[in-house]
């Protein structure tokens, strides 16, 4: 006879989401202030839910800048680049990363008005 063995989730993972969710409730409540709720650091978010970033190629991001009816100069001007940055990303020489993808990210989602 074999025995089941119950695995539970890790200890700082479980605790983690317990502290974050009774975080929550005493904001939700008004014990806890805005301010200190929103101190609360990436260590105690559980990353795998955080979005995930689309790597876009030099055609995607020259489809997101012509959909916003742009020029180089005036998209780059919008997302604090340089035109030949964009210039260069969008044949492809570079490819963005960090904050640049996720802010291209965020207007080929959302559209150009949501950095506007």
């Amino acid at each position: 006879m074999t025995k089941k063995i119950k695995v539970r989730p890790k200890a700082p993972r479980r605790l983690r989401s317990e502290i974050i969710e009774m975080a929550g409730d005493l904001n939700a409540v008004g014990i806890m202030s805005d301010d200190s709720f929103e101190k609360i650091t990436m260590r105690m978010l559980d990353k795998d839910k955080l979005p995930k970033v689309a790597c876009l190629s030099g055609a995607e991001i020259r489809q997101v800048r012509e959909r916003a009816g742009l020029s180089q100069a005036v998209f780059a001007r919008y997302l604090n680049l340089t035109a030949s940055y964009v210039s260069q990303l969008e044949r492809g020489d570079k490819r963005p990363s960090g904050a640049t993808a996720k802010l291209l990210d965020v207007v080929r989602r959302k559209g150009i008005e949501t950095i506007l």
